[in-house]
């Protein structure tokens, strides 16, 4: 005996090795270590954006359990294994065609059975959302707003579907709205003046264009909001509050429907809070 460790003793180095060590533990795990993993197997594209808390519900058992299934796998801890994952992300989302031919491998192609399924992923978006939500953060979030001269909003990609719908809102609303396309390299920044307030959408794997007009606007004292789908994500630096809605995957497809109900709150309750304030400033100039 050398003294050196094993293979087993040792973190895997890529998914794929990872994948490998589940194969050849097998059946050999306990119970609960096992749900883990086939947890895991399942729904691998989560693991660089949820805690370990979010995964161990999802495998219905215990954190300590999922714990011991790191360390089982040869990780020191959740921390190292997320490490790997979020190392890998980009080659953990499919393209479109891909993420197509898994559906139809899996029979969940016919219109009917998906409407079920991200129903149903739906659902469990929005569970977990309120099971998550801070409210102190979300009064915070709508009080920065409210106070905002104007509203400038961004966010590219999946997340303009968010903040184009609640430009909509606050605009029905009467609530001086921007939103920021950053189309053909013009930032607009200059748009952002003292008094306002950056509403900034992006999600793992995160938009550039984004998380440099949150920095910016940070930079010269405007106040930011954030919406993201991880709590580690780089519009931390740049936010003074930073608010998390994640999404449950159909076929790694996700439909934004915890991220629509958070965007959608907080437009409302600005535009109460907005007109509250303008009801109040009237009945004191009557009152003079």
């Amino acid at each position: 005996m050398d003294g050196s460790p094993s293979d087993q003793d040792q973190a895997p180095a890529s998914v794929s090795e990872l994948l490998d060590r589940l194969d050849g533990l097998g059946a050999t795990l306990p119970k609960r270590l096992g749900q883990c993993a086939d947890y895991l197997r399942h729904n691998i594209h989560l693991v660089a954006v949820s805690t370990v808390a979010d995964l161990s519900a999802g495998a219905g058992v215990q954190p300590s359990a999922f714990m011991r299934f790191c360390q089982a796998l040869g990780f020191s801890g959740f921390s190292e294994m997320q490490a790997l994952f979020r190392a890998e992300y980009r080659e953990l989302r499919p393209d479109y065609a891909e993420r197509l031919s898994q559906l139809r491998e899996r029979g969940e192609e016919d219109p009917e059975g998906l409407a079920a399924s991200f129903a149903e992923a739906g659902h469990k978006s929005l569970v977990s959302l309120m099971n998550g939500l801070a409210s102190e953060k979300l009064g915070a979030a709508c009080r920065l707003l409210a106070a905002a001269g104007t509203i400038h909003l961004v966010g590219l990609r999946r997340a303009f579907a968010i903040v184009s719908y609640m430009g909509y809102m606050l605009d029905k609303m009467e609530v001086p709205t921007v939103i920021h396309r950053t189309s053909g390299q013009i930032e607009s920044d200059h748009a952002i003046r003292p008094g306002d307030a950056l509403f900034a959408v992006s999600f793992t794997p995160f938009s550039q264009e984004t998380l440099q007009l949150a920095a910016r606007t940070a930079e010269r004292g405007i106040p930011v909001v954030a919406l993201s789908d991880t709590a580690d994500c780089p519009l931390r630096e740049a936010a003074k509050v930073l608010l998390i809605a994640r999404e449950v995957d159909v076929g790694a497809f996700r439909v934004p429907t915890a991220a629509m109900t958070l965007a959608t709150s907080l437009a409302v309750a600005v535009g109460g809070m907005r007109k509250d304030r303008l009801t109040i400033r009237s009945n004191g100039s009557k009152m003079e």
